[in-house]
């Protein structure tokens, strides 16, 4: 059984699972570090692997193009590419049908893209999604979809979804046709559109379920939307897919948004931010977020989190952090990123084993009245 759904919090929707795979099993809820080209920015897979990442996400589309999926097939797959021997899971470009659409042009039976790097064109079908993900090796497959742009309206997003839908329904006979190529197990999500209108999201939902997949994700969330309308549509979204099928909210996101989603019934997510706001000095704690470079922190002789266990924590100060940011050295980059990301996985662990424990509720409360309570940033995603 590729998911099985352990226990559910009697109060709430949220879940504790756990996905098998023949790279590893993997616990949910997770968080997956965005490792879009083939690494996790500013983060080895020795360290990765440290602090407890039990799967990684890479990106079809920047790995089409380089190093492409000819190489990588040469290569054996990206996890003997990159040398890293637990499950990836791969996004199908269909977010870059929405962030790049300067650089791209949709068609019935495909999208074709101006690659940002050297101005090449190339072409994305569903089936073509399927076989660059096969030449990855990824353990989870997304398929081809259109993420609509927030602002879009109803007939837009209808006809997008209606897009999606038939090219899902061509990537389930791709997948039916061909098989993994280096032994292991390939799992394919379906990803659930249709903006914020409920009754697309249901068609949508209901016609990929019909299709057959492993698991479904939700997408096209967190594209410019309020944070109550994401959280009304992943609730909507969950109580329409089915309970033994893992569920993955795509692209999220703070760790408000994960916390409030894990209660809606989520089980994946993946998100940039820890990352991202790492290398720009924004470090995640318990009380809220800092920004570590500001000057006061040069006299603060604290860890970053004093219940953090990750490296960074265990061994230097803010004060430090600061000093290399501020005199622009690139461990500083490091340190930060390790840290978020231990953040976001123990994050994630704690609410694992607070619905385990029949205690999530109470645990989402103590988190949200802590973490909004603390912290040097006034601009605080809250619920």
């Amino acid at each position: 059984m590729f998911f099985n759904l352990q226990h559910v919090d009697p109060r709430s929707g949220a879940r504790a699972g756990t996905l098998a795979t023949e790279r590893g099993e993997i616990h949910t809820p997770i968080f997956m570090p965005v490792g879009t080209q083939g690494t996790v920015k500013a983060v080895q897979q020795r360290e990765l692997a440290e602090i407890g990442a039990e799967v990684i996400l890479a990106n079809t589309y920047h790995l089409a193009l380089r190093p492409g999926a000819d190489f990588l097939r040469d290569a054996g797959g990206l996890h003997r590419f990159m040398n890293w021997d637990r499950p990836i899971l791969t996004d199908s470009g269909g977010y870059q049908v929405f962030s790049l659409n300067e650089l791209r042009k949709i068609r019935d039976d495909s999208v074709t893209f101006q690659s940002h790097i050297d101005g090449s064109y190339h072409t994305f079908s569903p089936e073509s999604v399927i076989d660059i993900q096969r030449a990855i090796g990824s353990d989870i497959m997304m398929i081809l979809d259109e993420c609509p742009p927030a602002d879009c309206g109803y007939e837009y997003a209808k006809r997008s979804n209606d897009l999606t839908i038939r090219w899902a329904e061509r990537a389930r006979q791709q997948l039916d046709a061909t098989g993994p190529l280096y032994g292991k197990a390939q799992f394919a999500f379906g990803i659930v559109q249709g903006n914020v209108f409920k009754d697309i999201r249901e068609q949508s939902a209901r016609q990929l379920i019909d299709i057959g997949f492993d698991g479904y994700s939700i997408g096209g969330l967190a594209v410019g939307e309020s944070h109550e309308v994401m959280y009304d549509i992943t609730e909507f979204t969950t109580g329409i897919l089915p309970s033994e099928k893992p569920r993955y909210l795509m692209g999220v996101g703070t760790p408000l948004n994960i916390v409030e989603s894990i209660a809606r019934g989520v089980d994946m997510f993946d998100c940039v931010m820890p990352t991202r706001n790492g290398r720009n000095a924004m470090l995640f704690t318990r009380q809220g977020p800092v920004t570590i470079k500001k000057e006061h922190y040069l006299q603060d002789f604290r860890p970053v989190d004093g219940a953090c266990s990750c490296y960074t924590c265990r061994t230097f100060t803010r004060s430090y952090l600061c000093h290399l940011y501020r005199a622009k050295e690139i461990l500083g980059l490091q340190l930060a990123s390790i840290h978020n990301l231990t953040f976001y996985l123990e994050l994630t662990r704690d609410a694992r084993n607070a619905i385990l424990n029949d205690g999530f509720s109470e645990w989402k409360a103590a988190f949200i009245r802590e973490y909004t309570a603390g912290g040097d940033d006034a601009d605080i995603s809250t619920v």
